[in-house]
Parts: C-alpha cells; structure tokens; sequence
C-alpha cells in the first residue's frame, strides 16, 4: 500500500492536501509535515496546502513551519493530478475540499478514524494510531524522507493535540515512542506547549469562565455538559477557532464518565457539539446520531437546532451510555 502511495506521488506533476472542516491541530500539523517534506523532497511538484474552509488558520496553531502556505480550497483553480486527504473518515467532511478531489485525477487518504466506507482510491487507515500525524510520520519514514525541525514539530503539534498532551486514552507506548522520535529529529515540544496551550487571550479566559460557571451534571453527576452562545464570543471577543480546548474543562468535573461541550453558530441556529469520555465508554456513536464522527473517546458533530434542542436530545443518549436513565434527564440552561 505504502509503496503504491509513493508510485502516485512520484508520478504527479501536480498535488493539492487538505485536511476536515475546522481544522484541528492534527489535521494542520499533518498537512503541513506531509506538505513541506514533500516540497523538500520533490522541488519540482507543483504542491498545494488547502485548507477545507475559507476561514483563516486558527492563531494557535500560526506558529507552525509552513501555516503562510495554507490556501482556501475555494480559491484554488487546479485539477491536480493527485489530490490527498488527511486526517478525513468522510469526504463531507472535506467541505470546500471535496470539490479539489473531485476534480483530482487519482486521491489517496492517510487517517486514523473508522470510516463507514473508503473514498480514496487508495487509503492507509490506522485506526489503532493515536494522531493521523503519527501514519504521516512513519509513511515519510519508510519512503526514506525524514521530516526534521519544524517540519517535526508540525508533526509533534498534531501528535500532542490529539492525545491531549498525553493525557486521553490514545496515549499509548506507540505514541510516546513516535513523539520520541520526532524530539530526537529535532521538533521543539516546549514551543508546541507555550503556543498552543499557554498564549491564551484574555478574552479567550473570561469565555472560559463563563463556560465553567455554566458546567451541569446529569446522570448523578456521570455526564456533564455546557455551552457557549454565539453572542457569548461576541461579547468577550473571541473568535470561533478559539474553543477547540473548551470541552476539556468540561471533561476534567470528577466523576464525570462522558461530557459535552455546545457552541452556538450562525446566530444560535445551529450547534458544533465535542464529545469526550474518560474511560471506555465509545461517544463516538452519539456523534453519529448526529451526522457526525470520531473516536470512541473524542468525537464532535454539527446540528441544526439550538442548544436547548440539541441538549434535550444528546442528554439522555449519554444517560444511557453511562447506564443511567433516560428518562430522568432534566436539562437545564
């Protein structure tokens, strides 16, 4: 598989990479580690970074090698001879980007998440990897290319985000021996630390203080949840690609098994909706319900509904997950 990869790669005079729809660290840092090497290794392709949305790089991740280079798909005219997917289980999921694939001669997918069916033509899944960083690592690894510096710490910022910082369930000897491996080609974990998880705004804070005081529990006290209205960014002055961590305070309430964290979009129509649990419970079959997607221990979907809407439907579903009684779900804003 990995060997037939090469033989697209090697053949296109032509490549466009894009990572999903609001792009995490891991869907960037894989972007970008398998971008840049690509670019350094084949000088004379014409590469492409896309990004799936016309929304900018979210600044956490601004200091990665290489963020400059990033593009709108929507603003990208080629047909290119190949196009890659990484870090994507569905071409929904591509938004903006699934019209580059479409219009690619051949398409090859890297990821880490179950997928219901493949889109590529050819896809190197590893579901049991903790980041999609970590299959982008060892693809360029077994080709002989050796990502280094910033082109490392691209990776390493997609490996620390997914698993994160080490802290969820992924975190496993395979991850901590790829991250050791990625520090030795020189990626630099303390400024991954300082950019992403201590250079928070103030504004981003005083959210944060408005999502902690709203926490609620259900379930007796298995399930916690809270929100954030659209008019709640506005208020403090935080921007949309700023909330990724928000549902982490969510999830560290004790004896909580599972969370979920809201955030009202397109004037509190709609919801983006994280999902994460503890221990082994698998949230990622309630993001499913709503049309979403991920893994059993991190999943996020998107509804059409209002928080309101969207708790009194998720809440007794994770009830029922954690063992309790649907029925005695009572939501409360």
């Amino acid at each position: 598989m990995q060997r037939r990869i090469l033989e697209l790669i090697e053949g296109a005079s032509s490549i466009a990479i894009s990572g999903h729809t609001s792009p995490d660290g891991d869907a960037l840092g894989s972007v970008l580690g398998l971008g840049l090497s690509l670019m350094k290794f084949f000088p004379n392709k014409d590469i492409a970074l896309l990004l799936a949305d016309d929304d900018p790089v979210p600044r956490i991740y601004r200091f990665m090698e290489g963020s400059d280079r990033l593009v709108p798909a929507s603003a990208y005219t080629g047909n290119p001879d190949l196009f890659i997917s990484v870090d994507v289980p569905v071409v929904e999921r591509l938004n903006n980007s699934a019209e580059v694939l479409r219009r690619s001669a051949h398409v090859v997918c890297f990821d880490h998440h179950p997928a219901r069916e493949e889109f590529a033509e050819l896809s190197l899944r590893r579901v049991e990897a903790a980041a999609c960083a970590m299959i982008i690592d060892r693809f360029l690894d077994n080709c002989g290319i050796v990502a280094r510096d910033g082109v490392a710490t691209c990776l390493l910022c997609g490996l620390v985000t997914d698993t994160g910082r080490f802290q969820y369930q992924n975190a496993d000897a395979a991850a901590f021996h790829a991250a050791s491996r990625l520090v030795a080609h020189g990626a630099d974990p303390a400024r991954v630390a300082l950019e992403v998880y201590q250079s928070m705004r103030v504004e981003f804070l005083h959210l944060k203080s408005i999502v902690m005081g709203r926490i609620k529990t259900v379930a007796h006290g298995r399930v916690a949840y809270s929100y954030a209205y659209q008019s709640d960014l506005e208020a403090c002055g935080v921007t949309s690609d700023e909330c990724d961590g928000l549902v982490d305070v969510v999830r560290s309430v004790m004896g909580v098994e599972v969370c979920l964290f809201l955030k009202g979009i397109e004037g509190d129509t709609k919801v983006r909706g994280n999902l994460r649990s503890k221990g082994d419970l698998n949230v990622s079959e309630i993001a499913a319900a709503f049309g979403g997607g991920g893994h059993p221990a991190a999943a996020g979907f998107s509804n059409n509904g209002t928080i309101l809407e969207t708790l009194t439907v998720a809440l007794p579903m994770l009830a029922e997950l954690v063992g309790e009684d649907p029925a005695s779900v009572t939501v409360e804003l």
